[in-house]
């Protein structure tokens, strides 16, 4: 196999959890080739193409070493690229300036509070008053 499509390859390289989650994020333009160029889903990608993606916080630009149909154990899929060492120095240095500088919004939850998380808000703002 010379090349297979973009989005089952970074399925099985598990940067992705699904190939539909991977097609969506190619469609929305997180991976690109090298230089920006946006891409569709089912462009094929071969071994030495060299791609940008984004996934949430992250940023990887990776070089393709090997393709693979199935998706395998992650010490089997992280033989599929290599990360370059710029992209590992620049995601080596956000992740140790976010544990110095922790960023109060990622601490804050997503959607409607549970029950318990509403108790621990009252408590928190309500302590030290007396009615």
């Amino acid at each position: 196999m010379d090349a297979m499509r973009i989005d089952k390859w970074l399925w099985a390289a598990r940067f992705f959890k699904t190939r539909s989650v991977a097609q969506e994020a190619v469609g929305l333009g997180r991976v690109r080739a090298l230089g920006g160029q946006r891409m569709k889903a089912s462009r094929d990608v071969k071994v030495g193409d060299t791609l940008e993606i984004d996934r949430g916080d992250e940023h990887f630009v990776v070089v393709v070493k090997g393709l693979s149909s199935v998706r395998g154990p992650a010490p089997v899929a992280q033989t599929l690229y290599e990360e370059t060492a710029e992209s590992l120095l620049k995601r080596t240095q956000k992740k140790d300036a976010m544990k110095v500088a922790f960023e109060p919004a990622h601490a804050i939850p997503k959607g409607r509070p549970t029950k318990r998380d509403r108790r621990r808000m009252e408590a928190v703002s309500f302590d030290g008053f007396d009615d």
